[in-house]
């Protein structure tokens, strides 16, 4: 595991440690080296990334930081070891072609005993798993946008210390961010959504505003798309299709509350349409914690099926 003291790395540590097959054979973080860490029921150390013997291992997390990661997944490949990478490097719309995107449920045949997986990001996880059966069905207008407002734990913004994430400047707040010299609609994580969402079938644009909100863990997001034409018979049906028997997704007839997901590697969406349109308009909503399906849970899902093992093996559901 590279990168382990971030919160997505701890979490992967302590999955990979309660696994029934697995077992971690280092932990780096080089500001943290030699420092002892609880984690889950276990104690750990954490080594220098340089020290990290990757060829020891049959298969390597890396939650390095954004721009140094694709460098030491190189070096694990190098080494004969499979990979997942949970930075953005070698994610699409990031000039890396021919590398699965490990949206588990949208393309496990793709994972499946792949060499290399870039793992996604929290908020494309849970947009694009929401909006993916509309995508497939060419249900969506190309002539309207599909407007998007999604609300974060402030995990997911890192543990580095930042003033704004102190917890007088967060608690008793809700913000959104994202915005680069006043102009919205900029944040990185688009273009993967736009790189996804086309390979899908969608010509719509995307407007995207994150928010931040004063808890630790999870994402909601709430997206409003405009049809082409009605849904025939229960709104959910082209969900209920694209993900029959998939034990990580959960169709609700009820908006989703982060209460249903911290702690949990699932994607909980509900969908309703909306009055008062002049064109068929739904709600689409869906929680996930942004830890779990968001970052580790996920990343862990991918690796399993990367070795062969059982794909919900060590996973919360």
């Amino acid at each position: 595991m590279l990168g382990a003291s971030g919160y997505a790395g701890r979490e992967l540590c302590a999955l990979i440690l309660d696994h029934p097959e697995l077992v971690l054979a280092f932990a780096t973080a080089n500001e943290q080296r030699g420092a002892r860490a609880r984690i889950g029921r276990h104690t750990i150390e954490f080594s220098a990334t340089e020290s990290a013997r990757l060829g020891d291992a049959a298969l390597v997390f890396s939650a390095l930081p954004h721009g140094t990661s694709k460098e030491w997944i190189a070096r694990a490949r190098d080494a004969g070891a499979r990979a997942v990478d949970l930075s953005a490097d070698l994610r699409p719309g990031n000039g890396c072609e021919g590398i699965p995107y490990g949206l588990t449920e949208l393309s496990r045949e793709q994972v499946r005993n792949a060499p290399l997986v870039s793992n996604p990001g929290c908020y494309p996880t849970s947009i694009l798993t929401a909006l993916a059966p509309l995508f497939a069905r060419d249900l969506v207008a190309d002539d309207c946008p599909i407007v998007i407002d999604a609300a974060s734990g402030v995990t997911g913004a890192g543990n580095s210390p930042k003033r704004e994430l102190l917890f007088a400047e967060v608690a008793d707040d809700y913000r959104a961010y994202g915005f680069s010299d006043g102009t919205g609609n900029v944040h990185r994580h688009l273009r993967e959504m736009r790189a996804v969402a086309e390979s899908l079938g969608c010509a719509a644009d995307l407007v995207f505003t994150p928010h931040l909100l004063p808890v630790a863990r999870g994402i909601l997001a709430t997206m409003t798309v405009t049809l082409r034409a009605p849904i025939q018979g229960e709104t959910l049906t082209p969900w209920r299709a694209t993900y029959a028997g998939e034990r990580f997704i959960e169709l609700v007839d009820e908006p989703p509350t982060l209460r249903d997901v911290v702690h949990r590697n699932v994607v909980r969406i509900a969908a309703m349409p909306l009055a008062g349109t002049r064109r068929p308009t739904l709600l689409v909503l869906s929680a996930i914690d942004n830890l779990v399906k968001g970052a580790a849970g996920q990343a862990l899902q991918n690796a399993n099926l990367m070795l062969g093992l059982e794909e919900a093996a060590g996973l919360p559901s």
